[in-house]
């Protein structure tokens, strides 16, 4: 069962597969869906809220975007 305050949201199957994969050699995160949770708050919370995603906090995403090929 989902949470009520969650809602479906569909990736191909082979991108998921790639994010298990990854989670599975690099750790911290618990489930697929956890870590696309993560990157798109990462994401989304400068733009969203008004505050600039710090410099280092910009690294991290986009270290981890290149760690499963997206840049």
């Amino acid at each position: 069962m989902s949470e009520p305050d969650k809602v479906p949201v569909y990736i191909s199957k082979s991108t998921y597969e790639r994010v298990r994969e990854f989670i599975s050699r690099v750790g911290g995160f618990s489930t697929v869906e956890e870590f696309v949770e993560f990157v798109l708050r990462e994401v989304l919370s400068g733009g969203m809220e008004g505050s600039e995603i710090s410099r280092e906090d910009e690294e991290k995403v986009k270290e981890r975007l290149r760690a499963l090929g997206y840049i």
